[in-house]
């Protein structure tokens, strides 16, 4: 019944599966389908970090390369998205490894949306991230001049 239930009503199926896990009823758990939703708050998880890598990069790239376009909703932005990606490694401090590669990964992303965004050619941009990870993740870095 589980399994049906997890393809009719995955709210209800959720509902229930924590309701066993709670009582310890472990011989009734759909464990194929729970491993399933844990992988998958884990990838969710992933991937909240790396759209929020991929904003707060376009941001830094259009600060740095457009100074006389910056704004106060520029700087919220990038104010935000640390924040929330703080966090998220807050809560999730297993990703903290993982940033290196999340930023190089992210990085194609907000460069094609900051060449978007700013009408500027992506060959305008660096090719690869230029940003420490300390830079990137500090709340007081902001990029003043062109990095050649």
């Amino acid at each position: 019944m589980s399994a049906s239930l997890y393809d009719q009503d995955l709210y209800s199926w959720a509902m229930q599966t924590a309701r066993q896990v709670r009582e310890q009823r472990f011989a009734e758990i759909d464990c194929v389908h729970l491993a399933e939703e844990l992988e998958s708050m884990g990838k969710t998880e992933l991937r909240a970090l790396e759209s929020r890598l991929v904003v707060l990069l376009a941001h830094l790239l259009k600060w740095e390369h457009q100074p006389g376009n910056r704004t106060k909703s520029w700087r919220r932005t990038l104010i935000e998205q640390r924040k929330r990606i703080s966090r998220l490694l807050d809560d999730s401090p297993s990703l903290r490894p993982k940033l290196p590669e999340l930023i190089a990964d992210a990085y194609d992303s907000a460069l094609r949306w900051a060449a978007d965004e700013t009408g500027m050619d992506e060959g305008d941009f660096p090719p690869a991230c230029r940003y420490s990870l300390e830079q990137v993740m500090d709340t007081g870095f902001y990029p003043d001049t062109v990095i050649s």
